[in-house]
C-alpha cells in the first residue's frame, strides 16, 4: 500500500492523540491527502482533507476539534486530535488523491477517492 497509518490508542473522553500517515515513494504527496474513519458497523466516512496549497477542510462532527496538517519533507500527514468524544471511536484511515480543493475533496464519498487503502489504526475513546 502506498500509505500507512499509525499512533492510535486508547484513550478517555477529554483526551488527545496525534495520526500519522507515511507516504511511501509511489505516491505523489502533492496530492490531496484526507482522513477517514469508520466506527463498527458504520459507513467509512471524511473526517479531514488537505489540499497542496495546505487548504484544510472538516466534517462538522470534528471541526474545531481536529487539526490536519501536511510535511512534505517527512512525506507524512497528521490529525491532530483533541477534546475526543466516545462517537470518535473508530478505525482511522487515511488517503490520496488529485483532487484540487480539500472543500471538494471531503464532500466526496470516499469511494470515489481511491481503492488504495491501508490498514488503517484503531482509535477507542471511552466515558
Amino acid at each position: 500500500v502506498p500509505y500507512v497509518e499509525s499512533g492510535g490508542g486508547s484513550v478517555q473522553t477529554g483526551g488527545s492523540l496525534t495520526l500519522s500517515c507515511s507516504a511511501t515513494s509511489v505516491i505523489d504527496f502533492d496530492y490531496c491527502w484526507g482522513w477517514f474513519r469508520q466506527a463498527p458497523g458504520e459507513e467509512r466516512e471524511g473526517v479531514a482533507a488537505i489540499d497542496f496549497d495546505r487548504n484544510a477542510a472538516y466534517s462538522d462532527s470534528v471541526a474545531g476539534r481536529f487539526n490536519i496538517t501536511r510535511d512534505a519533507v517527512k512525506r507524512t500527514v497528521y490529525l491532530q486530535m483533541t477534546a475526543l468524544e466516545p462517537n470518535d471511536t473508530g478505525i482511522y484511515y487515511c488517503a490520496a488523491a488529485p483532487y484540487r480543493s480539500a472543500a471538494h475533496a471531503l464532500g466526496d464519498s470516499w469511494r470515489t477517492w481511491t481503492s488504495l487503502w491501508g490498514q488503517g489504526t484503531q482509535v477507542t475513546v471511552s466515558e
